[in-house]
């Protein structure tokens, strides 16, 4: 294990004699942080009209980002703290491989899909301070390491980053093939910044 990730852990992570209202504050929020950041996605996608096919691909990206964290974490298999014996779960949570943390990859790619978009962005600083909060409180909690966290919000930026070269790519083909049809609203408007 790497000595840096170690000492950072025990530098963050609860330990064996918590502050009661710290511990019960980061429990709430590694539990719910992640519904809190879909209700944030899900209202936004009701309240923002102009913007709703790409919060749908967000949320898309968002599913795909889940998936794409547990193919990795599957068979890398990194034990998480709590089953190495260096701090309790405080949260009930499986044995099975932290390396990178879900929540972490889709909170993260959720936030940063958000600041992508100039119409989301006061939202997608919110979600970015929630994801690292909520990375803060699973790591408090002792079911993730910080590179678990690290990993998952690098696994965000990649995913983030294959979504903004596929927004420039639409712009950049749709005023042509819109020219080309007569129709320059056309899918243009889907991927346009709000």
């Amino acid at each position: 294990m790497n000595a840096l990730n170690l000492a950072a852990f025990h530098w963050i992570a609860a330990g064996s004699h918590p502050t009661p209202w710290v511990l019960s504050a980061a429990s709430a929020l590694a539990l719910w942080g992640s519904w809190l950041c879909g209700a944030i996605l899900v209202a936004a996608l009701w309240r923002r009209r102009a913007d709703r096919v790409y919060l749908c691909i967000v949320a898309a990206m968002a599913g795909v980002t889940s998936l794409v964290s547990h193919a990795i974490a599957l068979p890398l298999n990194t034990p998480r703290p709590f089953v190495l014996g260096l701090a309790p779960a405080y949260i009930e949570h499986a044995g099975r491989g932290g390396l990178p943390s879900t929540h972490a990859a889709v909170m993260f790619l959720v936030a940063l899909a958000f600041l992508l978009r100039p119409g989301l962005r006061r939202l997608g600083v919110a979600l970015l301070a929630l994801a690292a909060a909520t990375g803060w409180a699973r790591i408090y909690a002792g079911v993730h390491f910080p590179l678990d966290i690290v990993a998952g919000l690098l696994l965000a930026g990649v995913i983030a980053g294959a979504l903004a070269i596929a927004q420039r790519c639409v712009h950049a083909a749709m005023p042509r093939a819109g020219r080309a049809s007569g129709d320059q609203n056309t899918a243009h408007s889907l991927w346009r910044p709000s």
